[in-house]
């Protein structure tokens, strides 16, 4: 008996099995991080570490509101700094992503080839390569120690620039030349038409980007205690040596929480976007 993509019965078993065999293998850390954040100390610092606790505890998460509470800082301000940062970046680059994005895909210019070029060639670069010209740069335009030093790095990433491209590709051009023959501007285009057709694209965006800054603990521009985010006081707490791991594994799993909301109510558009735009 055959399925209707070519594969038998069994295959399809087998292919399932090792599917979530390797699902498994790759959301074993963060189970593992999970668990440790309510393993008492005694569990923790046991070899070989186990996969499970056996007495639960939030003395972790006690722990770690006290510390916090000792902090001049409180709180809230490394939430709220963490918050306005991941927002403000994301949603800047989101939309300066998108208004460069729909040129390059639906206009034709003199350069076009060489700019595309150059997009896909920096995708081979990491963050990190940039880091020595962002900082000469953002110290002479008097930026370092605020919020902008980190928001305005997040604009320019050039995957987000990527994906939108390949995805407004998609959109039939006789669309866009129906909606100017009826007298539409560009920007009337962009917003009612293109951009409710990228929403998969612009989602999946919306997480790596949130993904990002939500880690992010300043990148080495912000040194004010007051306007560093919340990564950055988790760091410090973590450094407290290894009678801090259970404090740490706490940390961590709060933070994990809100990237992890976000991909899980727009899943379905990620694996949509991931399809269709070529990337892997």
């Amino acid at each position: 008996m055959k399925t209707r993509t070519g594969r038998s019965v069994g295959g399809n078993i087998l292919m399932f099995l090792f599917l979530a065999l390797f699902g498994l293998f790759f959301l074993l850390p963060g189970v593992y991080a999970a668990i440790t954040a309510f393993k008492p100390a005694n569990e923790i610092l046991v070899f070989p570490p186990r996969l499970f606790v056996r007495r639960p505890t939030l003395s972790n998460f006690i722990w770690l509101s006290n510390l916090m509470a000792d902090f001049w800082v409180p709180l809230s301000r490394y939430l709220f700094n963490s918050l306005f940062l991941t927002l403000a970046g994301t949603a800047g680059h989101i939309l300066l992503a998108s208004m460069a994005a729909y040129p390059m895909a639906k206009h034709r210019f003199f350069g076009q080839k060489a700019i595309s070029q150059t997009i896909v060639l920096s995708l081979l670069f990491t963050a990190s390569v940039t880091y020595i010209p962002q900082y000469i740069v953002l110290s002479v335009s008097r930026m370092i120690d605020t919020y902008w030093a980190v928001i305005l790095p997040a604009f320019q990433s050039s995957l987000g620039l990527y994906l939108m491209m390949n995805f407004m590709n998609k959109i039939p051009d006789e669309m866009l030349e129906a909606a100017r023959i009826d007298g539409a501007r560009e920007i009337r285009i962009f917003w009612s038409i293109v951009m409710p057709n990228v929403r998969p694209a612009w989602l999946t965006l919306m997480i790596f980007s949130f993904q990002t800054l939500w880690n992010s603990n300043g990148g080495g521009f912000i040194y004010n205690e007051s306007l560093k985010p919340l990564p950055a006081v988790m760091a410090t707490i973590a450094a407290g040596g290894v009678v801090r791991t259970g404090v740490t594994a706490a940390a961590a799993l709060l933070l994990m929480i809100p990237p992890i909301l976000l991909f899980l109510c727009s899943q379905s558009r990620v694996i949509e976007t991931m399809s269709t735009s070529g990337l892997k």
